[in-house]
């Protein structure tokens, strides 16, 4: 689908009152969309990844107590925190987006996948938990609730990662995957903040973060790139609604948000998109003047995992 009639189509949808929007958003996902076929694998990797880089930085998920921002439709990765030994996850979401039939569909599919799904965590996982999870999904349907209580996860939807309300220094890991672009800067810093006073001396921020446009994930006619050519006025026209929208922060603005409330980064591996190299080359793209003054380096850069700690 072209990328403008896909933003015109959430831009109406985003127009409806909440609970309509809700549900008619998942509709044409489930039904036109990515949700037609369901996999768990990308969202088990994204927390098996953000495990091991807690283990190269000298500390353990075992035991240990997680706080997710973001948590989609189906919390699969605070389920991959679970089976590498985390003691709890609280997952929180501005939109209550969960839905009880793909957590069912998820579970199934590691059911009838039970070869691969272990074999993702290999030495990870907790093979204990995973027979846990295996008897639960093939049993008789239940409440998702009962799901969330095995695996120790505390869903809050609609919820605000700015203000937890939880107690100080009662988390060890701050993470997120594919959510901090969707996030306006200033929202963002307050989320941050708020994750310094509820994050141990010890703990860490794990964050991966798609600098991409996420329209060319679905029209391969544009590039990774091409929302940069528009002013914000005009790119918020396009994609300013709940569903689409992109705050286009690139990789040095986030390392700079990042230093601003109080945090030192121990890690940053972009990713760079060798397309997206050519076009910058070419100059074809006319970048609009907020993009333009920064590097091409930068500016190629798609997606990184950051990794920081509290000073002091």
């Amino acid at each position: 689908m072209h990328w403008k009639i896909k933003a015109a189509i959430q831009n109406v949808i985003a127009l409806l009152p909440d609970a309509v929007s809700y549900e008619a958003y998942y509709w044409i996902q489930r039904h036109f969309g990515a949700l037609r076929r369901v996999n768990p694998v990308s969202r088990l990797l994204a927390g098996i990844e953000t495990c091991q880089r807690i283990q190269k930085h000298g500390r353990s998920p075992a035991g240990k107590v997680f706080l997710e921002v973001g948590t989609g439709r189906a919390p699969l990765v605070p389920l991959a925190y679970w089976l590498m030994g985390a003691e709890r996850t609280i997952t929180i979401d501005l939109n209550p987006y969960l839905k009880e039939e793909l957590v069912g569909d998820h579970l199934r599919y590691i059911c009838e996948n039970e070869a691969e799904i272990a074999a993702l965590f290999g030495p990870l996982l907790n093979g204990k938990r995973f027979e846990e999870v295996l008897t639960y999904a093939r049993g008789p349907k239940r409440p998702v609730t009962e799901f969330l209580d095995l695996c120790r996860i505390t869903y809050i939807a609609p919820g605000d990662a700015a203000n937890t309300r939880l107690p100080d220094e009662s988390i060890d890991f701050h993470t997120s995957y594919t959510v901090f672009e969707h996030i306006p800067p200033a929202a963002l810093e307050k989320i941050l903040r708020e994750g310094n006073r509820i994050t141990k001396g010890s703990g860490l921020f794990v964050h991966y973060i798609d600098y991409s446009d996420h329209f060319s994930h679905s029209d391969k006619g544009i590039s990774a790139i091409n929302f940069l050519q528009y002013s914000d006025r005009a790119w918020a026209r396009y994609a300013g609604n709940r569903y689409m929208y992109a705050n286009r922060l690139r990789h040095d603005d986030f390392l700079s948000l990042f230093e601003s409330v109080g945090q030192r980064v121990l890690g940053a591996d972009p990713v760079t998109d060798q397309n997206v190299q050519n076009i910058l080359a070419t100059g074809k793209l006319k970048l609009d003047d907020r993009f333009r003054v920064k590097s091409k380096d930068v500016l190629a850069m798609t997606a990184a995992w950051i990794v920081t700690e509290k000073k002091g």
